[in-house]
């Protein structure tokens, strides 16, 4: 969906650690951060992995999105996200809410 709105995405897979993540941001400076979870217990590493961006001075750098099945607009406003979508058209949207901020 990203692609076809015209972003450019670099998908850095699945299982993702909090450490990898900041190096992607470091590496591909990117506008927008998105996470997903598919499992309650994953839903804490969201939260850790932008705690590490605000460690490692990348936070006002990057928007942070989030989505999946177990996750809210409550939890995204809990862990500090930018902006949360419960589907992918919702997130093109929102990318492109936030990207013209």
């Amino acid at each position: 969906m990203y692609e076809g709105a015209g972003y450019e995405v670099m998908d850095i897979g699945e299982d993702i650690t909090t450490d990898a993540f900041v190096e992607a941001v470091k590496e591909h400076t990117p506008d927008i951060l998105g996470m997903s979870a598919m499992l309650t217990t994953t839903m804490t590493f969201m939260e850790q992995t932008i705690k590490s961006l605000m460690e490692a001075g990348l936070r006002n750098n990057v928007k942070v999105i989030i989505g999946g099945a177990p996750v809210t607009q409550d939890f995204a406003d809990q862990i500090g996200a930018d902006g949360y979508a419960s589907n992918s058209a919702e997130a093109v949207d929102l990318a492109k809410q936030l990207t013209q901020e």
